[in-house]
């Protein structure tokens, strides 16, 4: 299994801020304090912090190792498929909106874990993969299934029904935080797909492979960035993205650079 960037930093963070646990014990108790979220709205005012700080505060071992085998098993497709900046904002609105759902039901019991972000980046691969076959307590089932289970369970757990100690909307947010995010990707790629046709004609492997040969050393410092910024963006965003000045100006060079 091949970890991306950010699925593989996020993985660190989390584990990073986890190890103190094992050495700290009961002192650890005043980070937990300092950063869990306690589902209370007027308590939220005043730690607004706490939205984000309680995705990377694990309660046990076995807390933070199936969310991170979670974020392990469905993260790197989604991030290829996504991108890494589209990739973040998922966790992390997943994480927050999860946050935000418990606030439904009020409650002083604290809550951490990065379960409503690992369940937002199952739901997006969900999405883009949902026949794939995976195991959910030992039993195979393809992923769309397994999301809608999931679902069942959070809903019949948010009413206390077989709930034990687990923040059910904070999972069950993390859904809905991941399905509304998804949908206004889709939005914009569409309006993108709509402005590439508009613009003309679309950008070949021969295009790419000429502007790759532009030969960066001679170029003015300013060329010099405006090529890096144009082949970052392309990078992360895709071809489609390229505007007409972007492809004068990439043009332009790959011409010098073949004469």
């Amino acid at each position: 299994m091949v970890l991306t960037p950010w699925v593989s930093r996020l993985i660190f963070l989390n584990v990073a801020v986890f190890l103190p646990r094992l050495f700290l014990h009961e002192r650890y108790e005043a980070i937990e304090a300092w950063g869990a979220l306690i589902p209370i709205p007027e308590l939220l005012l005043y730690r607004p912090w706490t939205l984000v700080t309680y995705m990377f505060l694990h309660a046990s071992f076995g807390h933070i190792f199936f969310n991170m085998l979670s974020l392990m098993v469905f993260g790197p497709r989604v991030e290829l498929e996504l991108g890494g900046r589209s990739f973040f904002l998922l966790y992390f609105v997943s994480g927050i909106s999860g946050g935000l759902l418990s606030l439904a039901f009020p409650s002083t019991a604290s809550i951490v874990g990065a379960s409503g972000a690992t369940f937002g980046v199952m739901l997006a691969y969900a999405k883009f993969w949902p026949r794939d076959q995976i195991l959910i307590w030992f039993v195979p089932m393809q992923v769309r299934i397994a999301v809608i289970v999931m679902t069942v369970i959070t809903l019949f757990g948010s009413f206390g029904i077989g709930s034990g100690n687990i923040a059910h909307l904070a999972h069950l947010g993390g859904f809905a935080g991941a399905f509304f995010y998804l949908r206004l990707l889709d939005s914009r790629s569409r309006k993108r797909r709509f402005e590439v046709k508009q613009k003309g004609p679309r950008v070949s492997r021969s295009d790419l492979d000429r502007w790759s040969k532009i030969r960066r050393d001679e170029l003015h410092e300013v060329n010099r960035e405006e090529l890096d910024r144009i082949m970052e963006k392309i990078e992360r965003e895709g071809v489609g993205s390229v505007t007409p000045q972007e492809r004068s100006f990439l043009d332009n060079f790959s011409e010098r650079a073949g004469s």
